[in-house]
């Protein structure tokens, strides 16, 4: 087996997973890594149904995946709910692989600006008096929140994924780049701005974008499945 061909990483799939499929028949890896933005009407595992007991499932959320309680659910209630690598390392075919979900958001922190509150209780603390909610709206729950991002850099991983895009990308931020430095991380692969490419940031740690429906190796090569 191609040993760049172990670990395979999947772009937004808004509803289309046949090409990681096809990915996983053609590659056999021994883990996928799903980039964010599913657009689930179903369950994941029903999408998935062909490939699962083929290979491991992981994945981060993107911030479609908040944008109705049907598409949440679907995620975080799916039979692969455990799987998600958000704020966490996992060691997956021998590589320490770090996960950040969701994106930066204006109203609660969008880098470098400060953030905007501590933390998530800050943020339930300041709301107005009167029956209170203690949980969260999806859009909230969409956001990176700074004090879990710092918290992040506490760990260490050989790769970092990430639905935002680092300074590599004319709309991605260098916080994401710091973080990967903090945490050793010497690779990036993101999603959610849907084109595929390959750059190197500070620190020469390489950055790899993978396009919706599309899907990369190790290497950062597109895996062809027009053949499959």
């Amino acid at each position: 087996m191609n040993s760049n061909h172990r670990i395979l990483f999947a772009g937004d799939p808004h509803g289309n997973f046949e090409p990681l499929i096809k990915a996983v028949r053609k590659c056999r890896p021994e883990a996928v890594v799903l980039l964010g933005d599913y657009d689930l009407e179903r369950p994941l595992e029903c999408y998935l149904e062909p490939i699962i007991g083929l290979t491991e499932i992981w994945w981060i959320a993107g911030n479609h995946d908040f944008q109705s309680p049907g598409k949440y659910h679907n995620l975080f209630h799916s039979s692969l709910a455990d799987n998600s690598l958000h704020l966490r390392v996992q060691e997956i075919a021998g590589v320490r692989i770090a996960g950040l979900g969701g994106i930066f958001l204006g109203r609660v922190w969008y880098p470098p600006g400060r953030p905007k509150w501590i933390n998530k209780r800050h943020f339930l603390n300041s709301q107005k008096p009167g029956p209170r909610d203690d949980s969260l709206s999806l859009k909230y729950q969409s956001a990176i929140w700074h004090d879990e991002f710092e918290a992040l850099k506490g760990l260490k991983a050989d790769i970092l994924v990430t639905h935002e895009a680092p300074s590599s990308h004319r709309f991605g931020f260098a916080a994401i780049g710091d973080l990967a430095a903090a945490m050793g991380a010497r690779n990036i692969f993101h999603g959610h701005l849907h084109e595929n490419y390959s750059n190197t940031i500070r620190r020469h740690i390489r950055v790899v974008g993978v396009a919706d429906q599309t899907v990369s190796d190790l290497a950062g090569n597109l895996v062809d499945v027009d053949d499959e």
